[in-house]
């Protein structure tokens, strides 16, 4: 984290555990306040990848699963980096500001991420480094979020991945149950748009945004579930992170037959668990006796107590309803409707995700 961004959250009240941000107020009142009020997040959970240079475009495209020729000042998209067998290493947020693109993931993962990408670069004349330390990330969600965007800035992106760049703040708008906006700026200008937005802003964790992303049906991979899973298991596809019509990148034939030839047998589902649970967690159902029949994607404190979470799980354990968190006899998961449909399966082919 920025030195001087992490001095600041600490004379904003900021409580740390290490050198990650918890919150600045108990959990519980941190949780109601992101499901009735506006709230204003620290984000520095979430690491920054600066790639720069001509060929970073086409370098970019060439790694991941979506049409990175798309993104531009106006337009953010996220996109899922995979093995040759077409498994996420990483689901990221990848804009640009100027001429040079950021890439938005778990901190944990950044140096794994930035390791491996670097060795495709070969003669690509590309660059990729840590952004952590000129800039830092922040979200605004909630009802008056669009409005406290257009008196501070002076505008707020009307579309969904939208982006607008404005005073050194670059802001996107993201899914959510509320207006939610990412906002990326260097310290100085963060300090200030933070002092701003706080007057009529709840400042809360980096687990309040976890919660959000649960509820829009937006996964995470962290390094315990990094390789787990293939986009179309994480609803990717639903949620535009792929694209099937553009070149090849690391694990597109498995992406593409999966899509067009097989019968996906793990999808992405919401629940909620009264006890506490955690990314990498094992699910088991009734019916599969003796083996997980999937496991949890992503894990937050609820606003009605207890965990929501998103967790990849055989759809014919979803469809019984019959979940169970960490073992054959653990906690109930009780399912929670996601925010988007899912496709209906397909009746014959190869199968996927098993």
């Amino acid at each position: 984290m920025n030195r001087e961004w992490k001095s600041f959250l600490q004379d904003q009240g900021a409580r740390f555990k290490d050198e990650a941000v918890q919150g600045f107020a108990e959990p519980a009142r941190e949780m109601d306040a992101v499901a009735k009020t506006t709230v204003l997040v620290d984000l520095s959970d979430q690491a920054l990848i600066r790639v720069h240079g001509a060929d970073a475009q086409g370098f970019l495209n060439g790694q991941f699963s979506n049409d990175v020729r798309r993104v531009d000042e106006r337009h953010s998209q996220l996109a899922a980096w995979c093995t040759a067998k077409g498994r996420a290493l990483a689901v990221l947020r990848v804009f640009r500001r100027g001429e040079d693109y950021y890439l938005q993931l778990p901190a944990g993962l950044q140096e794994t991420v930035l390791t491996r990408l670097r060795t495709f670069v070969l003669r690509a004349k590309v660059i990729l480094e840590p952004a952590d330390a000129e800039l830092v990330s922040l979200g605004l969600a909630g009802a008056r979020a669009e409005s406290l965007l257009q008196e501070t800035l002076g505008n707020a992106p009307a579309d969904l991945e939208g982006c607008v760049t404005h005073a050194e703040v670059t802001v996107m708008r993201l899914p959510g149950p509320a207006p939610r906006f990412l906002l990326i700026a260097p310290p100085a200008t963060a300090r200030a748009q933070w002092q701003r937005l706080r007057a009529h802003a709840t400042p809360v964790g980096p687990p309040a945004w976890a919660w959000l992303d649960i509820a829009a049906g937006i996964p995470r991979v962290y390094p315990q579930t990094s390789e787990a899973f293939v986009p179309q298991m994480l609803n990717l596809e639903i949620l535009g992170a792929v694209d099937f019509k553009k070149g090849c990148y690391p694990g597109q034939e498995i992406v593409a037959r999966t899509h067009y030839l097989g019968r996906l047998t793990q999808r992405m589902v919401r629940a909620h668990a009264d006890a506490e649970a955690q990314p990498g967690m094992p699910i088991y159902a009734p019916e599969l006796p003796g083996q997980a029949t999937g496991s949890v994607v992503d894990a937050a404190l609820s606003p009605d107590g207890g965990y929501d979470v998103l967790a990849v799980v055989r759809t014919r354990s979803a469809a019984a309803g019959r979940l169970h968190l960490g073992t054959e006899t653990g906690p109930t998961l009780s399912l929670l409707p996601l925010p988007y449909s899912l496709p209906p399966e397909k009746e014959s082919g190869e199968t996927a995700g098993t």
